[in-house]
């Protein structure tokens, strides 16, 4: 079975049109990394879980805000990877300068430590 993946696309209007809340990775492998790098708030799936879950568990600590309201199911893609991705859209508006991600520490480059 292929890794599961889920997330949500938050979006708004706005006098400027429609806009969407993606994320980017951070750390030293995404450093200077724009092209093809932006993603929606997602993650992959625990055990347990049922993908609307975790898509919000992923969601809050990506962000930091509860994801709230009428969710609209956008269906499953398929990555090159195979990882399958679940992925909902919410109308939801948030104010940006309040988001705060989830943070780790990891050693960079790989077995620099050892």
């Amino acid at each position: 079975m292929s890794v599961q993946s889920a997330g949500i696309l938050l979006y708004r209007w706005s006098d400027n049109g429609l806009e969407v809340l993606l994320v980017h990775p951070g750390g030293p492998f995404w450093s200077g990394k724009d092209e093809g790098a932006w993603s929606i708030p997602k993650g992959i799936l625990e055990e347990i879980e049922n993908p609307l879950q975790a898509a919000k568990r992923e969601f809050r600590e990506e962000t930091g805000f509860i994801a709230e309201g009428e969710f609209i199911d956008l269906g499953t893609i398929r990555q090159p990877s195979r990882k399958t991705i679940h992925i909902w859209a919410l109308k939801q508006d948030l104010d940006a300068d309040r988001v705060r991600s989830n943070k780790f520490t990891m050693e960079w480059p790989r077995k620099s430590e050892s």
